[in-house]
């Protein structure tokens, strides 16, 4: 007789919810993305750009223009129209929820890479002082709702959402594995590194075993066990990962905890499924 293989942790199994809570969900990842994304590249938000989207919600702290080289501006701010037309459309399909206050501070990602690089780094780590910062900071984000969506439903809208948030990824993970061996400064660690210890956080805060990795990995990790290279991540099959909305929350607050907020999202998320954790 064989064994009967134990069940996953709470948080790692799909939770009970209708369609439309589930939808709404995704508005958290999409709510940061927009702003980090607008901000970045042209030095405002949602209350300039969109403001009804925001629903009354109140402005992220701490968004500002980042130094940017024109190419990479000019991928980031089709990135961030691509994030306001998401918020329109989930919002337009199921109603949408008052934007969370979000924490786009260089200071929240400076503790977010801290706690990745287990050390404090000096200077601090500022998304929006250069390209490649600001690059490894949009790796931080994007990954989160692209593997949120795939753990989500077979959902006509969210396999639509699904499409331009998985090129979104694939665009920020091609452009860093160029400089994948590049030194990030003042810090002596290059750019593989950096994605290598984020993707390990994640997997450390999302607490369902690896469902993340970096730009290079080692070959019987790779596609088909022959490559190096990862610039898609995926799973042995060359599948992509899921997560749970409670491994996302743990991710984006910084606490491996869905009910303990902090982070991105330092009051909590927005819609039914967030709250539902942090009534807990």
């Amino acid at each position: 007789m064989g064994v009967t293989p134990p069940l996953p942790l709470p948080e790692c199994r799909p939770i009970l919810a209708v369609d439309r809570d589930l939808v709404q969900f995704a508005l958290n990842l999409e709510f940061l993305e927009a702003e980090f994304f607008l901000h970045g590249a042209l030095g405002m938000g949602l209350d300039v750009l969109a403001p009804s989207l925001a629903q009354g919600g109140p402005p992220p702290v701490g968004g500002r223009k980042a130094n940017l080289d024109p190419i990479i501006r000019r991928i980031i701010e089709e990135f961030a129209y691509q994030e306001i037309g998401h918020l329109r459309a989930i919002t337009e399909s199921v109603g949408g929820v008052p934007r969370p206050r979000l924490n786009i501070s260089a200071e929240a990602f400076a503790a977010f890479f801290n706690r990745a690089m287990n050390t404090t780094l000096s200077p601090p780590f500022n998304p929006y002082a250069n390209s490649l910062n600001y690059l490894l900071a949009s790796y931080v984000i994007p990954y989160v709702g692209l593997v949120g969506y795939v753990g989500t439903i077979p959902n006509l809208l969210a396999a639509s959402l699904l499409g331009v948030e998985s090129g979104q990824d694939a665009v920020i993970r091609t452009l860093l594995y160029l400089r994948a061996n590049e030194k990030v400064k003042p810090y002596g660690v290059t750019v593989a590194g950096f994605t290598d210890r984020i993707s390990e956080i994640r997997n450390r805060l999302g607490r369902c075993g690896m469902k993340d990795e970096g730009l290079k990995v080692p070959k019987q990790l790779g596609a088909e066990n022959r490559t190096t290279s990862n610039i898609l991540s995926a799973d042995a099959d060359s599948l992509s990962y899921s997560r749970t909305q409670p491994e996302i929350l743990g991710i984006v607050y910084g606490t491996g905890d869905e009910s303990r907020p902090g982070g991105f999202l330092p009051d909590g998320g927005a819609g039914r499924i967030a709250m539902r954790f942090l009534a807990t």
